[in-house]
């Protein structure tokens, strides 16, 4: 069994939620900016990190909000023969602290907006459920 560690941000402002349009493989949601620690980087590194590779925002990592521990089939894999995927998935309060609203460009997000949090695309990747309830926002 493969694994992946990741570190993903909620940001909250003005009653909005900052998402980033995840696109690879055929398959696409919306999802936490966020993304693959790099090996020896710190959680709160990589989720900084993340944030401005997928937003433009310069963000700043706050409260651990929680793990979620995710199994993905074999058969769900884009890795043709891959197993299975266990995917711990760290998650933080994060705010903005500066930088301007930007596109990622040749990775695995596309777009980076912002939402109201009572209109959030249905389109959505679970992570982004397990998130809302881990800050009360859901």
């Amino acid at each position: 069994m493969d694994i992946r560690v990741a570190a993903y941000g909620v940001i909250v402002d003005d009653g909005k939620i900052l998402l980033a349009h995840w696109n690879e493989g055929g398959r696409s949601g919306w999802t936490l900016p966020g993304g693959g620690i790099d090996p020896g980087e710190d959680p709160v590194d990589a989720v900084v990190r993340e944030i401005a590779e997928e937003t433009g925002y310069e963000a700043v990592a706050g409260e651990l909000l929680g793990i979620d521990s995710h199994i993905v089939p074999a058969e769900a894999r884009f890795v043709a023969d891959a197993g299975p995927l266990h995917a711990l998935r760290i998650v933080y309060r994060a705010s903005v602290v500066g930088g301007t609203l930007a596109n990622e460009l040749d990775g695995t997000t596309d777009e980076a907006r912002w939402f109201p949090l009572h209109s959030i695309p249905s389109r959505r990747v679970e992570l982004v459920n397990v998130a809302l309830g881990m800050a009360g926002l859901a």
